[in-house]
């Protein structure tokens, strides 16, 4: 990946493992645009999308980035995103509306993309960069105790039914496994090691990628 081109970095993570906020750190290290699943579900309510009213919105060009942009900014900086009415779409109708929102966002800009399918979404897509970050049992436990305050079996039942629930997804739509370090070029254990210093592990790497 060639940073001083445009790019895509996918941050693919456990659940526990913080790889949330080193997606998140990552942007502001590189002064790019950071998405995840949660911004993702955010413009599809806001907007009331579907892949016919992307294709619609995208005949508009201006219109559609003047207002993503402008309600991305919104939701980044307020403490709760607001909420629309639900919008109702099959499980394989959402997959198709993300792919189409992030692939489209990434064509106006670099950006760093955090969630369970970026690897999936961005697979082929030119100068682009796919990392997992994972963590031991007992780091992923104890984060979750710590950043949501409930208990250790809580903690385990969250971690059960997450790894579940995103490795199914993924494989409804490909036949591989998010645990195939095969689908990234770069797989970091969180274990003592803080979300900072796994920036740093990063930006070396990708120094070493345009060395």
């Amino acid at each position: 990946m060639n940073k001083d081109k445009q790019f895509v970095i996918t941050i693919n993570r456990e659940v526990g493992s913080g790889g949330r906020t080193v997606g998140r750190l990552l942007a502001e290290r590189l002064k790019v645009k950071y998405y995840d699943k949660a911004l993702v579900a955010g413009l599809t309510k806001k907007f009331g999308l579907s892949i016919e009213e992307i294709e619609r919105i995208k005949a508009r060009k201006k219109t559609w980035w003047n207002e993503f942009n402008t309600y991305y900014t919104v939701l980044i900086n307020s403490a709760q995103a607001p909420m629309e009415d639900e919008v109702k779409l099959t499980t394989a109708s959402m997959f198709e509306t993300e792919k189409a929102i992030l692939q489209e966002l990434a064509r106006e800009e670099s950006c760093v993309v955090a969630g369970r399918s970026g690897f999936l979404v961005f697979r082929d897509w030119p100068n682009s960069l796919h990392i997992f970050v994972q963590a031991s049992m007992q780091h992923r436990v104890d984060r979750l105790i710590m950043k949501r305050g409930i208990s250790k079996e809580q903690a385990l039942e969250v971690i059960k039914e997450m790894d579940e629930s995103r490795e199914t997804y993924i494989q409804k739509y490909d036949d591989t496994s998010r645990y195939d370090t095969r689908n990234y070029q770069l797989v970091l254990s969180m274990d003592n090691m803080t979300p900072e210093a796994a920036v740093e592990v990063i930006m070396a790497y990708i120094s070493q990628m345009n060395g």
